[in-house]
């Protein structure tokens, strides 16, 4: 049983802003026109402003002028058909499936940068995971932001999922141990960790992660399960450095990718694709705890190209 049910209306919803950069601006471009290799140009050039990446605009628009000229593609309606094939064809067939652990509970870790919807995130993934009939242990280990641990706190009295916590300023470290303890002795389905927002340059919290990975890896066989990286979708190729650096020094085994309600860049998810070898698991499409999904390549491209 899948953690997460998808919908595609709340993806179509979510990526609204996205859907007029992309897809309504090549309508608007192609409908009811012969191509051309100058309609071609216009098309890079718009795929790469909605930052879908260099790469793969460049390597989309060659495969698209290879057909063009093959005379297989000549009309304006069938290049945006052969796009939106082209772009679901770029993911491979891997599992985008939340890790489960074979034994209670499943860890789940959540790092990123201060200011990228983290804490929401977590509350997000907390109430996905209970609405599939999972029980669920938050830790409030993001120690050193204020007003963390209290964020967190709310989120988890509005949601009625139980959460560990220490006083500010305790020790990271020994809040996901004392919630390991709990979810051990609870039978807790998941226990889910909030970290601090961190930077790869900023080492002495990088250890602190270090240490967090290393305690729950004590307490409970093969934990962290899962380490979820929550992206800001507005921040655009900012958003790919953060993985990119991310991937190494936290061992990220998938993107949570957030806010893609509040931004036309959507694109950014191909960029990810083509830059790292980890998979975009969640994408965020609106501000309220419901408001998470699945990430389905063929059902995010069709809505980067609703009407």
């Amino acid at each position: 049983m899948s953690f997460f049910r998808s919908a595609f209306d709340a993806i179509k919803k979510g990526l609204q802003k996205t859907a007029e950069a992309i897809g309504g601006q090549l309508r608007s471009l192609l409908l009811g026109r012969t191509l051309s290799e100058e309609l071609i140009d216009e098309i890079e050039s718009r795929l790469i402003a909605a930052d879908v990446g260099v790469k793969a605009a460049r390597e989309l628009v060659a495969g698209l002028r290879a057909e063009f000229r093959s005379g297989r593609v000549s009309r304006g309606e069938d290049a945006l058909e052969y796009l939106k094939t082209s772009l679901k064809a770029r993911w491979p067939a891997q599992s985008r499936a939340i890790a489960t652990a074979p034994a209670k509970p499943t860890v789940i870790l959540v790092v990123g940068v201060n200011g990228v919807g983290k804490t929401t995130s977590v509350a997000k993934i907390a109430k996905s995971l209970k609405d599939e009939g999972r029980s669920v242990l938050l830790a409030a280990a993001d120690t050193f932001r204020a007003g963390a641990v209290a964020q967190l706190t709310e989120w988890s009295n509005r949601l009625g999922i139980d959460i560990v916590k220490g006083k500010a300023g305790a020790d990271p470290a020994a809040v996901a141990f004392d919630a390991a303890d709990a979810a051990l002795a609870r039978g807790s389905d998941v226990l889910l960790v909030d970290t601090a927002g961190r930077l790869h340059t900023q080492e002495n919290l990088m250890r602190e992660l270090s240490k967090i990975r290393a305690v729950l890896a004590k307490k409970i066989p093969g934990a962290p399960h899962e380490v979820l990286l929550v992206l800001d979708a507005t921040s655009g190729q900012n958003a790919v450095q953060q993985a990119r650096l991310f991937a190494t020094a936290a061992g990220v085994t998938g993107i949570f990718l957030a806010k893609l309600d509040g931004t036309a860049r959507g694109g950014i998810v191909v960029a990810i694709r083509e830059e790292l070898d980890v998979p975009v698991k969640l994408v965020g499409v609106g501000e309220t705890p419901a408001d998470v999904q699945p990430f389905d390549p063929d059902r995010f491209v069709e809505a980067m190209f609703a009407a």
